[in-house]
């Protein structure tokens, strides 16, 4: 999965030659799962048509602020439309439209775009080999390196012009490779290592019966999406669940027992940075299971059980640099339950829901969550969906790893 997936992408396309790489750069912003929009100056029509550009994104291309075909149309928003992009890419960026961004000259629709977003820009310069070697290009782009645009290098090769050298547009498969390396390595987890665990733990009576739990492993799969989406490399130890996390960028470790949990977790726990257990791990195993199915008898069964291996506490006990957090889940007695757990098993952090709270616990879509950090200060959350629980719990560590 991109991590410009979901996100929306401004394109601008000014007047140059290389206009028409524009439209294979659409579609790869398209197949990236990024919604597009394209505003394009007076002169760039000239090398790329707004219906191809528009059928391509699915969206119509503006070029200036009203319709003047149309007397009764309203004018077109550059504000709104600033405010509405994550990221802006302006490609091919001429030396002209260069000169007039670093100066904040605003005498076309695009520019004034420009002029109002907020977000990241990036801008693909494109121009003749010694226009781009020109003294007052480079100052243009110091210039606006130094608003905080960032510049995707042009590249060496053949020039309309016939010469060979630097000054071509990156080839739209390069910006938008560049554009992800260098949002990915601006997260805040970035060269991270997190692990995380999730679902429940099956313990086996015999071949066909286990002890298990009511845990969907939910709360656990938001957690690694999330890690993900923070720049994280992201291990996921997950118990049986039909769940899948639908990015490649998380590697899924499927475990069945507590002891296989246990021994996953132990191997992996050394090499990471934040280990979120969101597991509900059995606390009890039968003792000695059976090699075949048990028969239905008229007596009563008995099995006896004896207790599992404690992961958390044992990973707590092992911890050195790691951030270690920990999940209780609490019917009574939370808030004293949970911090006796928190200072038991030497952790940096817990995360305690209650069965208590409508919406909350096993096999919910949401979850109502109070986060207690070493300190034992707790902050408390609202109900929310468990995707903007994994995301509240991550600004919480993120604020105290900071």
């Amino acid at each position: 999965m991109s991590v410009l997936s979901g996100k929306n992408i401004l394109l601008g396309i000014t007047g140059g030659i290389a206009a028409y790489k524009t439209t294979f750069l659409v579609r790869l912003f398209i197949k990236s799962g990024a919604d597009v929009r394209v505003v394009m100056t007076e002169n760039a029509r000239e090398f790329v048509t707004p219906l191809t550009l528009s059928t391509l994104s699915k969206n119509p291309v503006l070029s200036s602020f009203t319709d003047e075909e149309d007397d009764n149309a309203t004018w077109n928003n550059h504000v709104e439309l600033g405010l509405w992009a994550d990221y802006m890419v302006i490609a091919p960026a001429t030396a002209n439209s260069m000169a007039k961004m670093a100066n904040g000259v605003s005498d076309n629709f695009l520019l004034a775009t420009y002029l109002s977003a907020k977000c990241p820009v990036y801008i693909a310069p494109a121009m003749d080999l010694d226009m781009y070697r020109h003294p007052s290009t480079g100052a243009t782009l110091n210039i606006l390196k130094k608003y905080g645009n960032v510049i995707i290098p042009a590249a060496h090769g053949e020039l309309a012009s016939g010469l060979v050298g630097e000054g071509r547009m990156a080839e739209p498969e390069d910006i938008v490779a560049f554009m992800e390396d260098h949002i990915i390595r601006s997260l805040p987890l970035f060269g991270k290592k997190v692990l995380i665990t999730a679902g429940p733990t099956y313990e086996a009576i015999d071949p066909v019966r286990f002890i298990g739990n009511h845990s969907s492993g939910r709360m656990g799969f938001e957690l690694a999406k999330a890690a993900a989406r923070l720049g994280a490399e992201v291990t996921l130890v997950t118990g049986p669940t039909h769940l899948s996390a639908d990015n490649p960028e998380i590697k899924i470790i499927r475990v069945i027992s507590a002891e296989e949990m246990y021994n996953a977790t132990s191997e992996l726990f050394p090499g990471t940075d934040i280990a979120i257990l969101a597991a509900a791990v059995s606390d009890y195993r039968p003792a000695n299971p059976a090699d075949r199915k048990i028969k239905k008898k008229e007596a009563s069964l008995t099995v006896e059980l004896e207790p599992t291996k404690d992961i958390l506490a044992a990973l707590g006990k092992a911890k050195k640099q790691q951030y270690l957090v920990g999940f209780a889940l609490e019917t009574h007695d939370e808030l004293e339950n949970a911090r006796g757990k928190l200072r038991r098993k030497n952790l940096d952090a817990i995360v305690l829901n209650s069965l208590n709270d409508k919406g909350a616990g096993f096999g919910k879509s949401t979850n109502k969550i109070t986060f207690i950090d070493r300190e034992e200060n707790a902050t408390s959350f609202e109900l929310k969906p468990k995707s903007d629980v994994a995301q509240d719990i991550f600004t919480e560590i993120l604020r105290r790893m900071s």
